[in-house]
This record gives C-alpha cells, sequence and structure tokens, in this order.
C-alpha cells in the first residue's frame, strides 16, 4: 500500500463531500483509491472530484462509513463492478 491515495468522492444531498463507495454484484462495499491521479481519472473521468487519503484517514474512513473491500488501481466496469 501507498503511503497516500487518491479516493473518488461526490457531493451528497447536503452538499457535503463524502468518499465514492460502490456496491459490489455480491452486496459488499468498496471504495476504489488510486495510487496516482491519472489512474483515478481513466476510471472516474477528467475533473473527476477526489480527495488524498493517508492510512490513517483511511482508518477514519472505516470507522465513519464502513466499507468490505479497499481496491488499489482497480478499473472500473460501466456498471461499477470491480474488473
Amino acid at each position: 500500500m501507498p503511503p497516500v491515495v487518491y479516493a473518488p468522492t461526490l457531493r451528497d444531498d447536503t452538499g457535503r463531500d463524502r468518499l465514492r463507495m460502490h456496491e459490489m454484484p455480491d452486496g459488499r462495499v468498496g471504495l476504489y483509491v488510486y495510487s496516482a491521479l491519472d489512474r483515478l481519472e481513466e476510471s472516474y473521468g477528467e475533473g473527476a472530484s477526489w480527495v488524498l487519503m493517508s492510512v490513517t484517514h483511511l482508518e477514519q474512513a472505516i470507522a465513519e462509513s464502513p466499507f468490505d473491500l479497499l481496491l488499489l488501481d482497480r478499473e472500473l466496469h460501466p456498471s461499477g463492478a470491480a474488473r
């Protein structure tokens, strides 16, 4: 695991930026993270919103918004499932 990763975000109904999670075909929740910004943009598009996170930030994110899978440098299928 690199010391920092880029994680995609989205704005919720309250106007707050949150980590962008994905429901996997088996019902688990995954967070895709990327070791380089260009890799994130390959999956989410140029100009996609993101946050730079350390391992400590990831641990805090798990505590605040639990997820089952942490996927590093993985491409998204068009439906948003892991490839």
